[in-house]
């Protein structure tokens, strides 16, 4: 069980024994019988701070340990400790360096690192408490995962020589850890710890989630020196043949798309696909499901595929080419009976140009050079600037995104989770200023709330709109204390239409009729947004139509901080 504080109220005692002095920890209202065994010593030892760093070549584990991250970059910690990780609490302090985010759920520690490794490109640290933790941090790092993220997560162990009794909150936190880190380790020795965390850091900059695991006693253990292995982080390089290949499919008279999905797809490697484009005809393709995208008016309109796989299969299937950068050949987000798990068909050329390992936009350059695409000349290939007109009556998803594309502000972040309701925003949002849209990539509910928390930290000097279904937002609305504690200027629309929607649509493609338990098990009545986002220090407001939304979302946008607007359809 995490440790809690412990707050004693002391009272005047009109004649202090020589057993309870005033001030001691037994001179007090409130008695904790476990307390009245202890030694001198072992008081001493559990409630004298340390004091900082003297010499910083000299250290405990645990002090190691933070040390070598924040030399290696890691300037950020989210963070959910329990008793196992108080050393590295400890160590936050007396190293310096890095910020500590307190989140109350261990999916929004996890899913907020996720959403800081997105917009920055560098890896952000996670602490969590022993197996149950890391556990409860998984869907988001299932998604983390999804996106290539870069992510450190530090998971607490039991002490080593207590692991063997089998306490309560003991697991195989390894086995666990395997299921979504492309790198994992358990320290055994203290004297590993410098050049463990440099190796996990050092993998998460390769795009992957890291995750390490530090016994309690390891991270206590003194004299630990610090010895930083040198940040081996380097693309792939590109392969010039393969480009050539490339090139020459692309320059045949047949329809190509270009599919790309990287874990960034910046303004940069857009201009240059947008010159690829205006080269060969091709059209430009993305997953339904892109982590970090770039949008907006004097950038080239990315194409997502459709989510339902018949739409998915009709649009793809006008293509005689594809070139694959960064990604894999497209599937069915489930498997329908009488549907293909892959949309492509036999006859239909693919080509992998690339892995997520290669550099995006070296490839892409070095792809128009192949293909002579100096500069763009053709406007048309760029997405002109046009916002979407007002709606005005009663909500629906098609307003709601109008409404939204309408009024952000140019530079937004965008984290869309609003899954049915959010269908039309990524086509509504194609010609309005320029923006960065973070979506969910792995499909486990509860990123979004998280994955904003995690863009405000990183960007925050940008507005963050975090574009929120009701269902998904109950997942991790913890994220709601944390933006309103850290005052980051996260403005959260909430679709409330009080239903699994995403749900109904699939059981009605099974034939499964609506008076039965699905309508039961779908129905989200009675969820108060604004009385949760009050209680958790967020100004919240209900809004029923275009216009009352159009008001209340320009006074947010006004506004620094978090707000909240559950938007009623």
């Amino acid at each position: 069980m995490k440790n809690r504080e412990i707050l004693w109220t002391r009272k005047k005692q009109p004649t202090p024994s020589p057993r309870r002095r005033p001030g001691s920890i037994t001179h007090c209202n409130y008695w904790i019988p476990a307390f009245a065994g202890m030694t001198k010593r072992v008081r001493k030892r559990l409630f004298t701070r340390p004091s900082r760093i003297q010499n910083e070549e000299v250290m405990n584990g645990a002090e190691c340990l933070v040390k070598t991250a924040k030399d290696l970059g890691i300037s950020v910690c989210f963070a959910n400790p329990g008793t196992t990780e108080l050393p590295l609490v400890v160590a936050l302090d007396t190293v310096g360096g890095i910020r500590p985010v307190l989140g109350l759920f261990e999916g929004v520690c996890t899913g907020a690192a996720d959403g800081y490794a997105r917009m920055l490109q560098k890896p952000a640290m996670a602490i969590l408490h022993l197996g149950p933790g890391l556990a409860n941090g998984i869907a988001n790092l299932h998604n983390a995962r999804r996106a290539r993220s870069m992510m450190v997560n530090v998971v607490g162990e039991h002490t080593t020589w207590h692991l063997a009794s089998d306490p309560p909150l003991a697991m195989d936190i390894e086995s666990l850890a395997k299921t979504v880190s492309g790198w994992h380790r358990t320290c055994n020795s203290a004297k590993r710890f410098a050049e463990d965390m440099a190796n996990a850091v050092n993998a998460a900059k390769q795009g992957q989630i890291a995750t390490l695991i530090v016994p309690f006693d390891l991270q206590k253990e003194k004299n630990v020196e610090a010895a930083v292995v040198p940040d081996s982080r380097g693309k792939q390089s590109i392969h010039y043949e393969e480009i050539k290949s490339a090139a020459a499919l692309l320059k045949k008279d047949k329809k190509a798309a270009l599919f790309f999905s990287h874990n960034h797809i910046g303004r940069d490697a857009l201009m240059a696909a947008a010159r690829i484009k205006q080269a060969c005809g091709c059209d430009l393709l993305t997953d339904n499901f892109p982590a970090h995208i770039e949008r907006g008016a004097g950038l080239p309109d990315v194409m997502r595929i459709p989510y339902l796989p018949e739409m998915a299969m009709d649009m793809l299937s006008k293509y005689e080419v594809f070139v694959f950068i960064g990604s894999k050949e497209p599937v069915s987000f489930f498997g329908y009976e009488g549907i293909p798990a892959y949309y492509l068909k036999d006859g239909q050329t693919r080509f992998h140009l690339s892995n997520e390992l290669q550099d995006l936009l070296e490839i892409l350059e070095a792809l128009a050079g192949e293909l002579d695409a100096a500069r763009i000349t053709d406007a048309g290939i760029l997405a002109s600037f046009q916002r979407p007109k007002i709606p005005t009556g009663a909500l629906n998803s098609f307003k709601i995104c109008s409404v939204i594309a309408a009024l952000q502000p140019e530079n937004a972040i965008v984290v869309e989770e609003a899954v049915t309701t959010g269908v039309m925003y990524y086509p509504v949002a194609s010609n309005i200023p320029p923006f960065s849209l973070l979506t969910l990539t792995g499909g486990a509910l509860g990123q979004g709330a998280p994955c904003a928390v995690g863009a405000a930290i990183a960007c925050p000097d940008r507005p963050v709109i975090n574009f929120q279904a009701d269902g998904a937002g109950m997942y991790t609305l913890q994220a709601l204390w944390t933006e309103a504690k850290e005052g980051l200027n996260i403005k959260t629309l909430i679709c409330s239409n009080r239903s699994y929607d995403i749900l109904k649509l699939e059981y009605g493609r099974l034939g499964v009729l609506p008076e039965t338990c699905a309508s039961y098990l779908t129905d989200l009545s009675g969820i108060d947004w604004v009385s949760l986002g009050k209680g958790m220090g967020v100004p919240s407001v209900r809004v029923t139509t275009a216009e009352e939304l159009v008001k209340e979302l320009g006074k947010a946008l006004d506004e620094k901080g978090p707000n909240l607007i559950q938007m009623e359809l």
